[in-house]
Order: structure tokens, then C-alpha cells, then sequence
């Protein structure tokens, strides 16, 4: 379990029998090829990755858009449409029959816990089960859960592992419109965990992370430990807002509007006073710095019973395809005191030495959780 080909949600209390078969370790040269397809409220993004002796890394990607109502927040709504969606995803996925999926983080429960080092897996998890009380407001018997080891020896206390928790019926709704689809769905893991897959060197001496997520609606947030998350939550804040604002305030049609946000920003912004586009950035971008200080000022200074700070944030990642507004990471720099980048979501994929995705740099930060999904398969 604490390779880096993690099992994911298709095993303990398994969903539906015959639609994600119990994981056990298969030589990684027999992994069939499979794809990553990252599913939100408003469209279905894939990627599919080459094995690693061919010369082409990206075998195919692309979006198709999800009919309003489909979706909502993450939960499917209508599983027969989003079930014709994915056809229509299939019939551009070169021929692979296979998939790694992503639940939403909305309805997720993640939490980190430590158990005894060299415990077997059926015993962690009904560790896990004894947790549920006090951290998920749901049975074990209404549940899909698994972990991930971050440390095999945590200072005494035992081996620390993540935990994420889905509820049954959502998962089950996701696997049954694959199911219908006719993809064989071989893992469904939460959006951070593919993201940090992604972007994490899962080294000792990694910094603890932030992770944000800047959506069109949403935005997600992650702490992670050494790739693995321990904890994620979801505001209701979003890129699209600021480009109605720009649409209503400045009269731009919204392909201008995200142009404009992409390409001057803040900068333009913060350099003007109560214009019609300062208000428009600045009204969800302030909005987002405050959730970002908050959740990092809790997390940076959490302390253990001896008083040591448990979970010391060293830097913030930003992702998503509102997170190339122009000035945004020094602007929450500013706010939280420690480095705010867009990490390299292509670093485990290739060397831009010698391969230059077809993907651009402000396009990747929306593929980031399809990418770490494609990468569970090569």
C-alpha cells in the first residue's frame, strides 16, 4: 500500500461486484492502458498517457462540456446523461477501454491517523472503522474508504496514514455511469490525490503543502504530506465571477474578459484605483487570499500536545484554470508569507529538454487532476 501505485476506492467495501473488481498488486507491465477523465459540473476533461518505451507521452486528452444539472457540486444528478457524456469521451480515447476517475472533494471526509508500523491491511482498516464515530458522520456500512502511508515511522507514534472517505452512493452512482459507458473503471481516488500525484516528488524532506484548486465555481483546498492529503475542504469561490464582472462592468465579450485577466490581471488592477476592472479582480481575488490565509495560518500553526507545530505549511500551489490570473501567486504571497507558485504538473511525465507537451503552461493547470489520474496507468 505504500507504493505509489495506490489502490484507490475499489477495495474495501468494493462498489458493486463486477464493476471495480478488489485491488490486488498486478505486475505493472500487464496494466492495460487506461486513461484519466476528471468529471466537474461543467465538462469531462481525459488525458491518456503513453507506457514509458514509446516516444509520444500524451496518447490523447481533450474536454467534452457536461449539460448544466448533469453534475451539481460534484454529486450526479442525472447518471444516465453523464453515462452518454462518457460514450462520447470513449469514441475519442484512441480504442482504451480503461479508466482511472476522480470523486469530487465536496463530499469527501479526509483525515490523517496513525496506526502500528507493519499492520496488515485488513487491520488498518478496521482501525479506520473504530474512527469513523468521531470524524464521519456516516456508517462504514454506507461508506468507500481507503489510505495511503505518508510515514512508516512517525517519531514512535506508530505508521501515519491518509484517509479518505466517500459516501457509498455517490461513488456508486460514478461507476455505474462508466459502467454504462462501457469503461471499465479500475480506480476512483479524491481530486487532491490525483492533483498531488501530479506534483509531488513524495521526498522526505518535501515541504508540508498548500493546495488550491481556483475553479470557475469553485475552489478546492488540500494540505498535503508528502503527496498524500490529510485534509480538504471547498469554498464557493470562483474564476467565473470575475469574468461576468468583467462582461457587465467593462463590456467585453467573455473570450476578452479571460484574455484580460490572463494576460494584465492584477497588475492591471492594483495599479488603478476604483475602476470598473479593479473592482471586478479584486472583489474574488481578496476573497480567495482570505481562504487561503485562513486555511494556511491553521494548518501552519497547529501544535501537538508537547507544543511543536505538527503541520508547518512551507509553500502554496495553485491550480485550476482561474489560476492563471495574472499576479494572482504574488498577490496571496503577500498575504500568507511563503512561496505561492503553479507547480509543474508535467514533471513526472516528461523533460521539456525533450518533449513540449501540445498541452500550453495556462491550459495544463486545468488538467492537472487528469494527469495524475493517466499517471496511476503508466
Amino acid at each position: 500500500m505504500g507504493s505509489s501505485r495506490s489502490p484507490g476506492l475499489q477495495m474495501h467495501s468494493a462498489i458493486s461486484t463486477g464493476v471495480l473488481a478488489k485491488w490486488f498488486p498486478v505486475p505493472e507491465t500487464l496494466y492495460p492502458r487506461s486513461a484519466g477523465i476528471d468529471i466537474s459540473d461543467a465538462s469531462i476533461k481525459w488525458l491518456a498517457l503513453a507506457h514509458q518505451n514509446e516516444n509520444e507521452p500524451l496518447v490523447s486528452w481533450g474536454e467534452e462540456p457536461l449539460a448544466e444539472g448533469i453534475v451539481v457540486s460534484g454529486i450526479v444528478q442525472n447518471v444516465e446523461a453523464l453515462s452518454v457524456a462518457l460514450k462520447d469521451v470513449k469514441k475519442k480515447l484512441g480504442g482504451i477501454q480503461f479508466a482511472h476517475a476522480a470523486l469530487p472533494e465536496e463530499a469527501a471526509y479526509v483525515f490523517n491517523m496513525h496506526v502500528p508500523v507493519g499492520s496488515r491491511r485488513e487491520n488498518v482498516l478496521n482501525m479506520i472503522e473504530f474512527e469513523f464515530g468521531g470524524r464521519v458522520p456516516i456508517a462504514p456500512g454506507a461508506a468507500v474508504y481507503d489510505f495511503d502511508v505518508i510515514m512508516q515511522q512517525d517519531d514512535g507514534v506508530g505508521e501515519e496514514i491518509g484517509v479518505v472517505v466517500f459516501p457509498r452512493d455517490l461513488a456508486e452512482a460514478y461507476a455505474e455511469a462508466f459502467r454504462t459507458a462501457g469503461i471499465q473503471l479500475l480506480s476512483l481516488e479524491v481530486e487532491a490525490r490525483s492533483i498531488a500525484r501530479a506534483i509531488s516528488v513524495d521526498s522526505v524532506d518535501e515541504p508540508i503543502t498548500l493546495l488550491v484548486d481556483f475553479g470557475r465555481t469553485r475552489t478546492g483546498f488540500a494540505v498535503l504530506k508528502r503527496g498524500i492529503p490529510i485534509f480538504t475542504s471547498t469554498v464557493a469561490v470562483g474564476g467565473a465571477t470575475m469574468t461576468r464582472l468583467l462582461v457587465e462592468k467593462m463590456s467585453l465579450e467573455p473570450a476578452a474578459a479571460e484574455e484580460f485577466k490572463n494576460e494584465k490581471g492584477l497588475h492591471a488592477a492594483l495599479g488603478s484605483e476604483k475602476s470598473p476592472e479593479a473592482e471586478a479582480l479584486l472583489t474574488t481575488a481578496s476573497a480567495l487570499a482570505e481562504e487561503v490565509a485562513r486555511h494556511f495560518h491553521y494548518w501552519d500553526t497547529r501544535r501537538n500536545e508537547q507544543g511543536e507545530r505538527v503541520t508547518p505549511v512551507g509553500r502554496v500551489f495553485l491550480v485550476g484554470g482561474s489560476a492563471n490570473l495574472k499576479g494572482l501567486p504574488d498577490y496571496i504571497a503577500a498575504k500568507v508569507q511563503a512561496p505561492t507558485t503553479h507547480p509543474n504538473v508535467w514533471q513526472h511525465v516528461c523533460s521539456f529538454d525533450t518533449y513540449i507537451p501540445p498541452i500550453d503552461r495556462r491550459e495544463s493547470l486545468q488538467y492537472a487532476t487528469a494527469i495524475g489520474l493517466a499517471l496511476r496507468g503508466v
